[in-house]
């Protein structure tokens, strides 16, 4: 039987606070997301109580689990400070999970089995940066490299529909999952645990949390390269990669105009201010040619990401064109990479991809250093 929100909350109201007032009664629940056996939720206290709190996660945590029907279970705390605003950032996680480090505490620790992680991001949405991943991705693969991708878009989820996976993770002991396997990669997305159109209505703590385990409570597996297809923006998903795990670089995804451009250089900056190695900038639509006439026409403009990274001292890592037949077969969940592998558009993914690889290998500095001001 699939396990409704009633069936939750009747389980959360055997959970008492620090008070002894059943959970669902204290008003710090957050919306109850359960679909297909996974549920998510997070517990909002103030910033004070955080380590009286943690203990009544974890037992509401054991007490939904223990629902029939259940497969997986993801809380996450958030503190407060008294005024509303958040005091911490970071989700309570349990005991023994990778956590953020600063100054001279140690460095976030590796996935296992995992040689590489690398971030696809973009200062703002509308670039391509998933598309671009995507085939990023299975261009990597193409070299040789056994590759991962990971979704950590929580709000826009797109690897469901670029790859066009309906299935549901199956679980490893109730406790891990099993990422899907497609064109060879294994790729998780939130995409995959809820529906469609189930909106993700969290708070930026349940987004790092949500993130943190599909990094760490996913069965990966051995790979070369995990690429991951990051939110648009420069907030809480950026940070906690660059906390929770250390990038070995990242690539830019932007169109050639100024008013994306700008954004672009805001990404660079927050990433080369967290240390994390910014690999290079790809243009994406980057210029398009008429399939009729023959015209070409630059309508986003041309040769922007190239100029800023040169004036960024960054690597250019090549251009994408607009063209009907990316959008045609992203739409369709067969990525251009996979679908024509012999055509060019697949000939510049892995000539970028090619250059990522090398810049891959021409990182041999150690894990970076996060400092992060208040």
């Amino acid at each position: 039987m699939a396990t409704v929100k009633d069936d939750v909350l009747n389980a959360l109201a055997a959970v008492s606070g620090p008070d002894g007032t059943p959970l669902p009664a204290t008003g710090k629940l957050s919306e109850i997301v359960a679909d297909d056996g996974k549920v998510f939720f997070s517990i909002t206290v103030d910033a004070a109580a955080v380590k009286q709190w943690e203990s009544v996660r974890a037992r509401a945590e054991r007490a939904v689990r223990a629902l029939p029907g259940v497969t997986s279970v993801m809380v996450a705390l958030t503190a407060e400070r008294a005024g509303g605003r958040t005091a911490e950032r970071r989700p309570q996680m349990a005991a023994g999970a990778a956590r953020p480090h600063a100054g001279g505490a140690p460095a976030p620790a590796g996935i296992p089995g995992v040689a590489a992680i690398i971030a696809v991001a973009s200062g703002k949405g509308g670039v391509g940066k998933s598309t671009v991943a995507v085939n990023l991705a299975l261009a990597l693969r193409d070299l040789g490299l056994k590759v991962g991708i990971l979704d950590a878009d929580i709000y826009g989820p797109s690897m469901p529909k670029l790859l066009a996976i309906r299935d549901k993770p199956e679980s490893a002991g109730g406790t891990r999952l099993y990422p899907i396997v497609r064109h060879g990669m294994a790729v998780m997305s939130i995409g995959f645990l809820v529906e469609e159109e189930t909106p993700m209505i969290w708070r930026g703590p349940m987004v790092m949390s949500a993130i943190t385990q599909m990094l760490r409570e996913v069965e990966w597996g051995t790979l070369d390269v995990m690429v991951v297809d990051m939110p648009p923006g420069t907030g809480d998903a950026q940070l906690t990669m660059a906390q929770q795990v250390p990038l070995k670089g990242t690539v830019i995804v932007s169109t050639p105009q100024d008013l994306a451009l700008i954004d672009a250089r805001r990404g660079i900056a927050m990433f080369r201010r967290v240390n994390v190695p910014v690999l290079g900038i790809v243009e994406n639509m980057s210029t398009f040619v008429c399939p009729h006439c023959g015209t070409r026409s630059d309508i986003f403009g041309h040769g922007g990401a190239r100029h800023e990274a040169e004036r960024l001292g960054v690597p250019f890592l090549g251009e994408v064109p607009l063209d009907i037949a990316i959008r045609e077969k992203s739409d369709a969940g067969e990525p251009v990479v996979a679908a024509e592998s012999d055509g060019v558009h697949a000939q510049s993914f892995r000539a970028i991809a090619a250059r990522v690889r090398d810049g891959l290998a021409a990182e041999g500095r150690p894990a970076p250093k996060i400092v992060v001001e208040a």
